[in-house]
C-alpha cells in the first residue's frame, strides 16, 4: 500500500523559513570567505571555518525545518537521534573541505571544480542521511532519476557558492549570491523529495510515535543559535561596517602614513649637538 505524502503540511510557512535559514548560512558563509582573502593579516584558518561552519549549518537546518512540514498521512514519523547529528557533521565537515580548498587554492577551474563536486556530494549525502533517520510504518523508496538530477542540483549549487565566495567582493553582492545559493539549496531539497515514496507496512503494524518538532525543534535550536552568533561576529567585524572600499582606503592611508612617519624620522636623523 502507497503511503500519501505531503511535503507541505503547513503550507507556505515551512518552505519560507527554510530558505530563510538557508539564505543566512550561505550569506554568513560569504562573508567570511570574502574576509579570509581581502584582509591577508587576519587568521585564515579561523574566518574559513566560521564560514564552512555557517553554511553547514545553514544548509542543515534549511533540510530539517523544511521536514517539519514533511508528513505520510498514514502513519507519525519520527528521526532516530544519531543519525540526524551525524547529517549535521557531514554537512559542516564535507563543506569545511571545500572551502578550504578554495580559500587556499583559489578559484581556478580544476580547484573549483573538485571543491564544488566534493560540497555538492557531501550536500546531497547530508540530505540523503537526514532522511534515512525517518522512522515510519513503512518503507522509504527513490526514483532514480530523480535523485541523480538533486546531486546534480547540488554540486551546481556548491560549484556557483563557492565560487561567489572567491569571486564577489561587495556585501550586496554577496548578498545577492547568498539569495541565489538560497534558492539553489532549496531546490535541490524539494527535488529530492519530490523521489520519495513511501511503502506502507499493514495496518496492524502502524504505531502513533511522536511528532517530529519533538525531536526536530530542540535540535534545530543550537545551529539556529550557532547563525545568529555567527551573524554578530560578522556584523561587528570593520570590513562589513566600512565596505570594501572603504577598509582598502584606510589600510592604505595608514600604509601612507607609516611610510611618511618613516621617511620623516630617517631624513631628520639624530640632533647634531652644538659647538
Amino acid at each position: 500500500m502507497e503511503g500519501t505524502v505531503d511535503g507541505f503540511r503547513y503550507g507556505a510557512v515551512t518552505p519560507v523559513a527554510a530558505y530563510s535559514m538557508a539564505c543566512l548560512g550561505g550569506a554568513l558563509g560569504l562573508r567570511c570567505i570574502v574576509r579570509s582573502l581581502i584582509n591577508e593579516q587576519s587568521w585564515k584558518p579561523g574566518w574559513l571555518a566560521l564560514g564552512a561552519t555557517s553554511v553547514g549549518c545553514g544548509i542543515w537546518t534549511m533540510h530539517f525545518i523544511a521536514m517539519i512540514g514533511f508528513q505520510v498521512e498514514e502513519t507519525r514519523i519520527r528521526y532516530d537521534t544519531s543519525l540526524t547529528v551525524l547529517s549535521l557533521i557531514v554537512a559542516i565537515l564535507v563543506v569545511g573541505v571545500g572551502v578550504f580548498i578554495v580559500g587556499y587554492r583559489g578559484a581556478g577551474a580544476a580547484s573549483l571544480t573538485l571543491a564544488g563536486v566534493i560540497t555538492g556530494l557531501g550536500v546531497a549525502a547530508m540530505h540523503y542521511l537526514g532522511m534515512a533517520a525517518m522512522r515510519l510504518n513503512g518503507d522509504i523508496r527513490y526514483h532514480a532519476i530523480t535523485v541523480g538530477l538533486s546531486i546534480l542540483i547540488a554540486i551546481a549549487a556548491a560549484t556557483a557558492a563557492l565560487w561567489a565566495a572567491v569571486s564577489v567582493r561587495g556585501f550586496l553582492m554577496s548578498l545577492g549570491a547568498s539569495l541565489v545559493m538560497g534558492v539553489a539549496v532549496s531546490g535541490m531539497h524539494y527535488t529530492g523529495m519530490a523521489a520519495v515514496n513511501v511503502h506502507l507496512h499493514s495496518s496492524a503494524g502502524a504505531w502513533s510515535g511522536d511528532s517530529p518538532t519533538s525531536l526536530l525543534l530542540p535540535m534545530l535550536l543550537g545551529p539556529i543559535v550557532f547563525l545568529l552568533l555567527a551573524g554578530v561576529v560578522v556584523m561587528f567585524d570593520p570590513l562589513l561596517i566600512l565596505g570594501d572600499g572603504d577598509w582598502n582606503r584606510r589600510a592604505e592611508q595608514g600604509s601612507a602614513h607609516r611610510e611618511t612617519a618613516t621617511r620623516g624620522t630617517v631624513k631628520s636623523g639624530p640632533p647634531q649637538a652644538r659647538p
